[in-house]
């Protein structure tokens, strides 16, 4: 099959469960040799067993039930769960290449997203001052159905977005998701739309040049994110 990703950037979907800390490394050290320019750029998708894991703002306090591994990530953000039926986004990407515009990024990553799940039925978008995507739950209000956290070293991007396809969201009562006590999470299962992996996948995949065009625009006002 071939990939709708340019030749420059390799694609890896992975359909077993990816320990959080095996992934982590190996992006690390691919990070590394993007940057030295001794590999491709990298979009990987993927899941990972339960797991919550702690950006560089995570408060001890928002621990409340650590009942599974935490794992001090080294993105930006606070404590986020990983598991089953949440698909994730790692995406490698060397923005020397690009625009060197850091928030345009994550626009451009949140946009990808947001995209991918207008075309399932579901409605998202930003919020100001609340970082992640953001929807309307069966009960009418606002939860997230997605997070985004990415680290940037020597201009080339890591970490990436994840979505909750059918996770288990009660897996999320360990932490105060994200820092933010006074809103819900949900999922596409939840919302009524049942996604394999597979069928975001190529939902995505469909959409991956438009999410590389957005990297050569301007970021909109802070105002419009």
């Amino acid at each position: 099959m071939t990939s709708p990703l340019p030749d420059t950037i390799e694609l890896r979907q992975s359909r077993a469960l990816v320990p959080y800390r095996e992934a982590l490394e190996e992006m690390t050290l691919r990070n590394a040799a993007i940057a030295a320019g001794e590999a491709q750029e990298l979009v990987w998708l993927l899941e990972h067993p339960p797991v919550y894991t702690a950006g560089t703002s995570a408060a001890v306090a928002e621990l409340l039930d650590p009942r599974f591994e935490v794992v001090e990530a080294g993105r930006g953000g606070r404590y986020t769960y990983h598991g089953p039926g949440q698909r994730i986004g790692y995406v490698l990407l060397d923005l020397k290449r690009r625009a060197r515009d850091v928030r345009g990024f994550v626009h451009a990553l949140e946009g990808w997203v947001i995209a991918t799940l207008g075309d399932f039925g579901v409605e998202s978008w930003r919020a100001e001052g609340r970082i992640g995507i953001w929807t309307r739950d069966i009960d009418g209000r606002e939860a997230k159905i997605g997070a985004i956290g990415v680290r940037i070293r020597r201009w080339v991007t890591m970490h990436g977005f994840s979505v909750n396809l059918s996770p288990d969201l009660a897996h999320f009562g360990g932490i105060v998701p994200c820092g933010i006590e006074e809103f819900g999470v949900t999922s596409l299962a939840r919302l009524g739309r049942e996604v394999d992996s597979a069928t975001w996948d190529r939902a995505l995949l469909a959409r991956a040049g438009e999410f590389l065009a957005m990297l050569d625009k301007p970021c909109p006002p802070e105002t419009d994110r």
